[in-house]
């Protein structure tokens, strides 16, 4: 067992860890929708109007802060008032991006807005620039959100919402540099402050407009919004969107299941590529926004394999294991320690799809690692980033830190700290000392397996979490890590 030396200044305080930073994605892909969170209301499925209740209860434990909806690529292709009104008689469409399925409209706003109020959680709409017009976006925020008398408001009384809801997080167009429409940032700066000068704030809500921003390492794109996203009274967005997925090799993506040490590491190398991509991100909005006036959304991350044996390739259907654990832990340390410009984030995707954190089959139901790694981070939503700094060794050819942490502090003055273990092989005692802090009280879990280890059908619990023992040594708190573990422990509670 290796040693190493952990320090916590709780008088450091960095940033404030925003709750949507634990935030997921959802599309119309595959079984993401469709049998993943919305079953309707005749299923036997137990459901409430319609949405999963086993669903809503495993998002509910995980505090889901923001859901993201309806794409993705879909969302550019999306037409709103096909989704609404009487289910039955609502246009269908072919979902051209994934799979050339016939999309039925069955879940549309008034089913994505009552699974927001069911799991408490901020609903978050891309809008449909790519195919769209002003007009259709600038009408949807206002049937969303205008108490007034209008056309858009007696649409949804008619409809059966009497009262407005509140819509705070609205994006305008995904991947515009993509499937959203193949734009440079020059083409697509112009549209993006058209769409948005005509979504309103009504009745008090105000939107938190967001801009497409760059696929990955594309700093350009960056640098021309951020120059073009002010105007003489102000910035037209709040936050700008960064996509990025573990991916080694688009033409090899692999198996989720089916690895060696080395696609291991070399996985896990390429997740911690995001905090260099974020860092240069941030490099390039510092220049034109020193004061942080717009936020950088990371609304799309995660792993992407090639599809399971015998699923619909368009789908997008995927395993997930410690591996995914470990990606899922590494990710959002990073995304904390960048919290100073990183508002938002949304793993990719919710139910059924590429990184998903709940697999759902029929009746059943799948909490898998990375879920339960969402679970043991929750209380990290809302706390302030304290400085923490722990010794370190690397390993594998890759040469990528073993130990990840963060160190959050909560307004009752309890810490919550979480430690991950990359290594396959090595066991970590880390010995943390908390500067000028009486240890009163500990309390830990850990999730940990080797790292193909899995959750499916016919064993749910096959990884889950377990109660762990954090122990004192004098002042300092003492931490093992085992192999390809995650361990979770409460200060001071």
């Amino acid at each position: 067992m290796k040693q190493l030396r952990m320090t916590v200044n709780p008088y450091d305080r960095k940033s404030h860890i925003n709750r949507e930073i634990y935030g997921n994605f959802s599309e119309h892909l595959g079984r993401c929708i469709y049998g993943g969170i919305f079953v309707g209301k005749d299923s036997d499925i137990p459901n409430t109007d319609g949405i999963r209740n086993d669903v809503i209860e495993a998002f509910r434990n995980i505090r889901l802060p923001v859901i993201r909806w309806p794409g993705g690529c879909f969302a550019d292709e999306y037409h709103w008032k096909d989704g609404i009104g009487e289910q039955s008689s609502r246009k269908k469409m072919v979902n051209t991006n994934w799979g050339g399925v016939t999309e039925d409209n069955s879940f549309g706003t008034h089913e994505f807005m009552r699974f927001c109020e069911l799991v408490g959680c901020e609903p978050y709409i891309s809008g449909n620039v790519g195919s769209g017009t002003v007009q259709e976006l600038s009408e949807w925020v206002e049937y969303i959100t205008f108490g007034g008398e209008s056309p858009m408001s007696e649409l949804r009384r008619r409809n059966g919402h009497d009262k407005p809801w509140k819509l705070k997080y609205l994006g305008i167009g995904n991947e515009n540099w993509g499937c959203g429409g193949n734009m440079t940032a020059d083409e697509y700066a112009p549209i993006y402050k058209r769409f948005q000068t005509f979504c309103k704030n009504y009745d008090g809500n105000e939107l938190f407009r967001i801009a497409c921003g760059p696929s990955s390492a594309d700093y350009n794109w960056t640098d021309v919004m951020m120059r073009k996203l002010k105007h003489e009274y102000g910035w037209t967005a709040k936050g700008i969107s960064l996509h990025y997925y573990s991916i080694k090799d688009w033409n090899n993506k692999g198996k989720a299941t089916e690895f060696d040490e080395k696609h291991y590491y070399e996985l896990l190398a390429t997740a911690r590529f995001l905090d260099p991509l974020i860092t240069h991100h941030k490099e390039i909005m510092n220049r034109y926004d020193p004061d942080n006036n717009v936020g950088l959304v990371v609304d799309e991350w995660g792993t992407w394999y090639d599809v399971e044996d015998g699923t619909n390739p368009g789908f997008l259907y995927q395993q997930n294991t410690m591996r995914d654990a470990m990606v899922a832990a590494i990710s959002l340390d990073i995304l904390n320690r960048h919290t100073d410009r990183v508002i938002m984030a949304n793993i990719a995707q919710a139910v059924n799809v590429l990184q998903a954190v709940i697999l759902t089959e029929g009746n059943k139901i799948v909490l898998t690692p990375t879920y339960h790694v969402f679970d043991l981070y929750k209380e990290h939503q809302d706390g302030t980033l304290l400085y923490s700094y722990c010794t370190n060794e690397t390993i594998s050819d890759e040469k990528i830190p073993a130990v990840s942490q963060t160190v959050s502090a909560a307004e009752d003055g309890s810490m919550h700290i979480t430690l991950s273990n990359c290594s396959l092989t090595e066991e970590y005692r880390i010995k943390c000392s908390i500067t000028d802090t009486e240890i009163k009280n500990v309390s830990a879990r850990i999730l940990t397996g080797d790292a193909h280890d899995l959750n499916d059908f016919d064993r749910p619990d096959n990884v889950v979490i377990k109660p762990y023992k954090a122990e004192t040594e004098g002042n300092d708190l003492i931490i093992t890590l085992p192999p390809c573990s995650v361990v979770a422990v409460r200060v001071n509670e």
